[in-house]
């Protein structure tokens, strides 16, 4: 392999990427659109859900119960009702998510230390937000709860009534539980998966189609030499990209890096390497720009986004599929992205997902240079 020829293939290459001033502008372009609209448009919070009361019991308890609902940033009180026929109506419309209903006694009961149950009405057509929303108002109704007769024991007995479980939650890596937190790194491995492969597959097919691919095929240059040429060149668009991506998230999204930006570098250049070969990949394979095109989204886009744990966790995903993901790249990045950003955490830990990176970047260049060498025989 002579290094001076896989110089003259990136020199090369640049100067193509230069004079392309519309593909080369939306490639830089492409990526942070891409991460502003998916990083303000995908949340995942759960907040400000649209509420109705319907309040039976009309007593200075089940006032400052309503009064906890309204003071909560998680919910928002649209109304009150004296129907269930207006709850109904209200969900059916997608006027409010959930209803809260307290009932007549639900003040003598919760007094006299009986059992005080309250009513939660939930829209479950999206069966997540449904679930969290439930489960603030669970334990927003506890802890009022609890509150009302520790002052009503202090009350009749002179002393405080000890809690039954002294419950203490620390949250670690994202304590202010922002989705924007693990979005926005997951969004990067998404971002250079479909950049770099689109990047390397469209162009190279659109040499096969002009014909320039056999004529280049058939100079003393080798696959390797060629296929390293073309990599080198795209990657300075691509790292070009990376720096944008990470930029916008550290800046716009304030989300923290605690780990090494030394090791964020060098994983991320091992994975937008990989990538890139893909890429070649592809455009040895498909040799038109339709067919790249359409192989290119679907092997980067869908996997990346879909199977990585960037948006869904594995955790949860049936068991066949759970195997899958292990083929996908996507998945070993977001989690080093996510161990560097939130954790802090470096190679002792990470060491793993890094070595299998190496080993699909590897495998794919090797892939990629014995498809050229096919087509040059």
């Amino acid at each position: 392999m002579s290094a001076r020829r896989t110089k003259a293939i990136a020199l090369k290459e640049l100067r193509h990427i230069v004079r392309d001033k519309r593909s080369l502008g939306m490639a830089l372009a492409m990526p942070l659109l891409m991460i502003l609209l998916f990083g303000y448009a995908l949340s995942l919070d759960v907040d400000r859900v649209p509420t109705l009361i319907y309040d039976s019991d009309r007593t200075q308890a089940s006032r400052e119960l309503i009064e906890r609902f309204h003071g909560s940033r998680f919910f928002e009180i649209l109304g009150f009702t004296d129907t269930y026929a207006d709850i109904e109506r209200a969900i059916d419309t997608g006027e409010v998510l959930m209803a809260v209903v307290i009932p007549s006694d639900y003040s003598h009961d919760l007094r006299s230390g009986r059992e005080a149950v309250v009513q939660i009405i939930l829209d479950g057509s999206d069966s997540n937000t449904a679930s969290i929303a439930l489960g603030y108002a669970e334990t927003l109704v506890r802890s009022y709860s609890f509150e009302v007769r520790r002052q009503e024991q202090v009350r009749r007995l002179g002393r405080e009534m000890d809690p039954p479980l002294d419950s203490r939650l620390r949250v670690l890596f994202n304590s202010s539980m922002e989705s924007k937190n693990y979005v926005v790194p997951g969004l990067i491995a998404v971002i250079l998966m479909i950049i770099s492969a689109l990047l390397t597959s469209l162009t190279i097919a659109r040499e096969w189609e002009m014909g320039t691919m056999e004529q280049l095929l058939s100079t003393p240059v080798r696959p390797a030499e060629l296929v390293l040429g073309k990599m080198l060149a795209y990657s300075v668009v691509g790292f070009a990209d990376l720096a944008l991506a990470i930029g916008v998230g550290l800046v716009v999204f304030d989300v923290p890096l605690r780990g090494s930006p030394l090791l964020l570098v060098v994983t991320s250049s091992l994975f937008l390497f990989g990538a890139l070969f893909w890429g070649i990949l592809l455009s040895a394979v498909a040799r038109t720009q339709v067919l790249a095109f359409e192989l290119g989204i679907l092997s980067s886009f869908l996997p990346a986004f879909l199977l990585s744990g960037f948006v869904y966790a594995v955790e949860n995903m049936p068991q066949v599929i759970q195997l899958v993901t292990h083929i996908v790249p996507a998945r070993y990045f977001v989690t080093i992205l996510k161990g560097i950003f939130l954790k802090g955490v470096g190679v002792q830990i990470l060491w793993l997902e890094i070595l299998l990176l190496g080993v699909y970047t590897l495998v794919i260049f090797v892939l990629a240079t014995r498809k050229l060498s096919q087509k040059l025989a």
